[in-house]
């Protein structure tokens, strides 16, 4: 959250490329997926705006209020949501987090013209660090399921160069290893924003 600005940067990209990302996931033809997406999409694009550097752009007081209305009602839709899916226990606490982020910049004090938000002690520290926990055990294990399992697989004759099984024909929105890293990258975004509080 508004650290330094190349580290900065990086992060307002990745945050960004993953919301976008999420926008083509939401033309999937399984409802499912289109509803994660979006909640998704909003997520990636939050935390873009959230991390531009300050020397770049400080949003003005009013700002946080927003940023953490917007993310309580979709913490409270992927509670209602979480009653049916239990992964979306997941948004739930991605959300929260968000609305714990805005509350803490809307608690700090406006940085000095032409310096970024320091925020060290920001915070509730062992709010901090169970988010910072959570996040890491989330990267950690999305990080192992984005590896690939090679499993012998017989092929039978005359198979080979027909393009079955290739996944050529599945759309771009619908592709589950993609969705997984876009999950990942939201992981790795929010530990880095909450690594500077």
């Amino acid at each position: 959250m508004h650290g330094p600005a190349s580290p900065g940067w990086l992060l307002v990209a990745l945050c960004a490329a993953t919301g976008a990302y999420c926008l083509l996931r939401m033309r999937s033809a399984v409802e499912e997926q289109r509803r994660a997406a979006g909640g998704e999409a909003l997520m990636g694009f939050g935390m873009a705006a959230m991390a531009i550097p300050a020397a770049v752009f400080t949003p003005p007081a009013w700002a946080w209020p927003l940023y953490a209305g917007v993310f309580g009602a979709a913490a409270l839709r992927a509670l209602w949501a979480s009653r049916a899916r239990p992964h979306h226990l997941h948004h739930l606490v991605g959300a929260s987090a968000m609305v714990y982020m805005a509350a803490v910049m809307a608690g700090s004090p406006a940085p000095a013209s032409g310096h970024a938000h320091g925020h060290a002690g920001a915070g509730v520290p062992l709010l901090t660090g169970v988010l910072l926990l959570y996040f890491t055990g989330y990267v950690l294990v999305a990080g192992t399921r984005l590896l690939p399992v090679h499993v012998p697989v017989a092929v039978p004759a005359g198979a080979v160069g027909s393009g079955a099984g290739s996944g050529s024909g599945v759309a771009w929105g619908d592709r589950p290893e993609l969705a997984r890293a876009c999950r990942l990258s939201m992981g790795i975004g929010m530990l880095a924003m909450l690594l500077t509080m």
